[in-house]
């Protein structure tokens, strides 16, 4: 985040929520002084029981009842849904406490970072450095404890090696599983368990052997002696993410990569070594082998722009001009009757983009009409003078809630409970932003709120200092935001409206211009690129492509709801059939940055011709026929135009004004 010494920190009121989880159940009591991360990779760790799996590439890990299971999960697919299934193949455990109720033996998080979290079970002398892309979990055994490993197949065969440092699991399900002591240890079996005859202390490291023919056990046996206990990914400079990992033992490190990350390094074969043939089966594609401390990613620079690429073309600027007109005309503050944060925050934003649009097509007249409007709608929230809602803060989580949220989980679609904080908080920035770009001096004084507003979702800091959670919704190992918050959910984290997303990033960066705050649009530019990169590689699903299961491929263009652990067809709001919608989600709402998001014609042409039979359906909402065409504009754009001049009606947070402006700026279908 900037520094912004030369602003007033400003807070908004403390909240009192009475929905919110209580965090000192699984923290370690000295985590509790700084903010705590709400939609973390680990989430289902901290909430209710603390017993949901989470997926940590490659395994799926639970931990209950003084034990954690490791699941290498199969994969179950069908035409709407593919989902990775959990089964603890490995169950650790001291065998002192293999009796004791989950009430006495939960664990506790000691330490987290971007890449990894320690994860302790002190009822059981065990400690798990849950490590993101890691072939092996590691478990340290902190005081001499005697050990069981259980499973709920068969152990159809168990061997040691004549050093007792490495022993070999062979189960009924055709898995082989290798198990690595710093120091000997004697293991007896029967035909559902292993156990040591006497205690141990060290390092445990357990992998699956990811292929039956054992050509990767050297790999393994290689890199076995080297463990990782946390890792971090830094942002120094734009569109460039670097990841170090604290390493023990000796040796190299080795790791996974997920197909995104194997796009974007950019220190291969310098500082790491790609083993092309080492892979691991995931749901988010191949995991393949690199060996390194430290990893490079680089994507290709965004550009951050309040107008269009190309411009609108001269000939059709009366038109965007005339219905421009009306649109400004129509404003009106008095008439905002919702309360809600999230859908108060599109009618800001639509109208902030009467003002861009104006400029971009030089007709200034309006622009008064629009940052009066701006300023009786957006004052309200900044100063805590909102009847019915407004923002908070809360001390326990560090972040902001609403109002509305703090005594209702389901509130402000659970902006109280941290889930949506980047969409809502995203279209108050872009209006926030115009409305500094037109009025300076009325950006000028509401620049401390402006900026806790960005803060809560994009802070880099780390420390107590800071009142806000680090990079609350991007995750830095999958390169793309979870919009999920503090909710148990047994797929953990989830996405759906990817194009809300970007725009949260893209707004921050707006921000920063408007202030002239280039650290600001580097981060926002940044995560913006980031966003843009997860949504193209696992939303968008092209024809022909092999990332998912074939069935999945041939009937959906498109992601629903991404999920951690599962690909859904269906939407919070709407089945799947409802094809319009789930284009529409994953594009509203529209703004310049669509351009980047949609970039491959090809894909759209695929998208917009998979949608357009939906459209015949009885029922479907003018507004979400509006987002089909402004797609289908990109590859023929008469053909869109004479459609969107049908319309009866538009999304609310669009615009005839906004639709006429994106037909008429765009470039040539093969630009």
């Amino acid at each position: 985040m900037p520094n912004n010494n030369n602003i007033t920190p400003f807070i908004f009121p403390q909240g009192h929520s009475t929905v919110l989880p209580d965090p000192s159940n699984f923290f370690s009591p000295n985590l509790l002084s700084s903010p705590l991360p709400t939609n973390s990779f680990f989430q289902n760790f901290v909430l209710k029981n603390g017993d949901q799996p989470e997926y940590i590439h490659p395994y799926l890990i639970q931990s209950s009842n003084s034990s954690l299971s490791v699941s290498y999960p199969s994969r179950s697919s069908n035409s709407a849904v593919i989902s990775q299934v959990f089964n603890p193949d490995l169950t650790i455990s001291s065998i002192d406490n293999n009796t004791k109720q989950s009430s006495n033996g939960k664990h506790v998080i000691s330490s987290y970072s971007d890449l990894s979290v320690t994860l302790d079970i002190p009822s059981s002398n065990l400690s798990f450095f849950l490590v993101r892309g890691s072939p092996f979990v590691t478990a340290s055994v902190t005081h001499k404890t005697p050990l069981s490993i259980t499973t709920n197949h068969a152990i159809l065969s168990f061997s040691s090696q004549h050093s007792l440092t490495k022993h070999t699991v062979s189960l009924n399900n055709g898995q082989t599983w290798l198990i690595y002591a710093s120091s000997p240890i004697k293991f007896d079996h029967t035909l559902s368990e292993i156990t040591s005859d006497e205690a141990f202390s060290g390092i445990i490291r357990i992998a699956l052997l990811p292929d039956s023919d054992s050509k990767h056990e050297p790999v393994l046996d290689r890199f076995s002696t080297c463990y990782p206990v946390s890792g971090d990914a830094v942002i120094r400079e734009p569109f460039r993410v670097e990841y170090a990992w604290e390493k023990r033992g000796w040796g190299d490190l080795l790791l996974l990569a997920h197909p995104l990350h194997l796009q974007l390094l950019s220190n291969r074969g310098i500082d790491v070594i790609v083993l092309d043939d080492f892979k691991y089966n995931s749901i988010d594609g191949e995991l393949v082998g690199v060996v390194g401390d430290s990893w490079i990613l680089e994507s290709d620079p965004v550009s951050i722009t309040w107008h269009s690429t190309f411009g609108v073309k001269e000939e059709s600027i009366d038109e965007i001009v005339s219905t421009l007109v009306k649109d400004v005309e129509g404003l009106d503050s008095s008439a905002i009757t919702t309360t809600s944060s999230y859908f108060y925050g599109k009618l800001i934003a639509r109208a902030a983009r009467f003002a861009l649009i104006a400029e971009e097509v030089l007709h200034f007249d309006v622009i008064p009409k629009v940052r009066k409007f701006l300023k009786e709608t957006i004052e309200p929230w900044l100063e805590g003078t909102f009847k019915g809602n407004g923002f908070l803060y809360d001390q326990t989580w560090g972040g902001l809630i609403t109002l509305q949220g703090s005594t209702d989980a389901g509130g402000d679609f659970g902006f109280g409970i941290y889930n949506d904080h980047h969409y809502h908080l995203g279209y108050f920035l872009y209006a926030i932003a115009v409305l500094a770009k037109i009025d300076p001096a009325w950006g000028r004084k509401y620049k401390p709120q402006a900026y806790s507003l960005v803060k809560d979702f994009l802070t880099l800091e780390r420390s107590s200092k800071s009142n806000y959670t680090r990079l609350r919704m991007f995750d830095l190992y999958a390169l793309h935001s979870w919009a999920g918050g503090l909710t148990e959910f047994s797929d953990g984290r989830n996405q759906e409206s990817t194009s809300e997303a970007v725009h949260a990033y893209y707004s921050a960066a707006l921000l920063g211009l408007a202030y002239g705050d280039a650290h600001l649009v580097s981060i926002g530019s940044t995560l913006t690129s980031l966003e843009i990169l997860g949504t193209q590689t696992w939303w968008h699903v092209k024809e022909g492509s092999d990332l998912y299961e074939e069935d999945f491929t041939k009937e959906n263009r498109v992601v629903g709801v991404l999920w951690a652990n599962k690909r859904d067809s269906g939407l919070w709001f709407a089945p799947a059939e409802w094809r319009e919608c789930r284009l529409g989600i994953q594009l509203l709402p529209i703004v310049p940055i669509s351009e980047a998001v949609f970039s491959n014609v090809d894909y759209v042409k695929e998208l917009v011709e998979w949608t357009l039979p939906a459209l015949s359906r009885e029922g479907v909402g003018e507004g979400w026929k509006g987002f089909a065409y402004a797609l289908e504009g990109v590859y023929d754009n008469e053909g869109a135009l004479k459609k969107i001049r049908s319309l009866n009606g538009f999304d609310d947070g669009n615009s005839l004004t906004n639709l006429l402006w994106w037909i008429h700026s765009r470039g040539d279908a093969d630009v």
